[in-house]
């Protein structure tokens, strides 16, 4: 009997034990860096008061914390929607957020834990229609940064109202219409054949300033020559022995061989030689001859 009553004894110690540990378990609580808490209470309600990182105490059954992340957190949102020129445009914002710690009873209050959920996506999707409405498609990839920063001023009057506060926002990603990207191309294809144009036309200039150039060469060629063949008809026989000289080197060069006489190499050189000797021998001399 007495082992018994032993045995009885130790278990309800023990049962005492296990329950104060889970009372005092179920009484304190504890909060995270970079958390705040609030407590809700079933008999009274929310208490006005905000609990920091810690370890913290609670009336177990009675009261409940509600732990917020108060860090800034990331969200990505899409829309699609037209802009002025009536371009389908699908547009992708990452959002930096965070809830305004001086307010979570009133967060907790009229949105409840998860009021980002509630709150970011309708808000978003009405202010990007409102300014994407007032640009054009090829504005909106030029000025994308100005974009973002009137997205950004807009997010964050309308989210003052619900006790959010707006790091950052930003634009990910920029996906138009079939119609527009079409459009595009086409651009580019007149652009490139219109560059390429301009350089057919400059080509053509340049073609036609060299030869102007190479014409105005060979005409005072022309001209030096006339005037040395007139100053001295020999300088054309000089410029035959020259040419033959170029002639000659020219075959030397090659592995086929080449007979020519003496009038071909030379241009018809001796004919002119001989031509010029009969001017000058004496008539008489040219009787004798006969």
């Amino acid at each position: 009997m007495n082992y018994k009553a032993q045995l009885s004894a130790l278990g309800g110690v023990v049962s005492s034990l296990f329950g104060v540990y889970l009372f005092g378990k179920s009484a304190i609580y504890y909060v995270d860096t970079g958390h705040k808490a609030v407590k809700f209470n079933k008999i009274t309600g929310m208490r006005e008061d905000t609990y920091r990182e810690g370890y913290h105490l609670l009336l177990p059954f009675i009261e409940k914390p509600v732990i917020y992340s108060v860090k800034s957190q990331p969200t990505k949102i899409e829309c699609t929607t037209g802009s002025n020129d009536l371009q389908e445009v699908k547009i992708a914002l990452r959002v930096l957020y965070r809830p305004d710690d001086r307010k979570l009873v009133d967060i907790y209050r009229f949105l409840g834990p998860d009021y980002d959920k509630r709150v970011l996506p309708s808000i978003c999707n009405e202010v990007l229609k409102s300014v994407v409405a007032q640009y054009n498609a090829s504005t909106l990839i030029v000025k994308r940064e100005q974009v973002s920063q009137m997205i950004k001023q807009q997010l964050i009057l309308r989210l003052k109202d619900f006790h959010i506060i707006l790091d950052d926002v930003s634009i990910v990603d920029l996906v138009f219409g079939r119609e527009f990207a079409k459009a595009i191309e086409d651009k580019q294809i007149a652009q490139q054949q219109a560059e390429r144009a301009k350089y057919l036309v400059q080509q053509a200039k340049e073609e036609k300033r060299r030869i102007l150039v190479r014409a105005q060469g060979e005409a005072r060629s022309a001209e030096v020559f006339g005037k040395a063949m007139s100053q001295n008809p020999a300088y054309i026989d000089l410029r035959r022995i020259e040419t033959a000289k170029d002639i000659a080197k020219l075959l030397g060069n090659t592995r086929n061989k080449v007979y020519l006489d003496s009038d071909t190499l030379l241009l018809n050189l001796t004919q002119s030689l001989d031509q010029n000797l009969e001017k000058k021998l004496p008539q008489s001399y040219s009787d004798r001859q006969k």
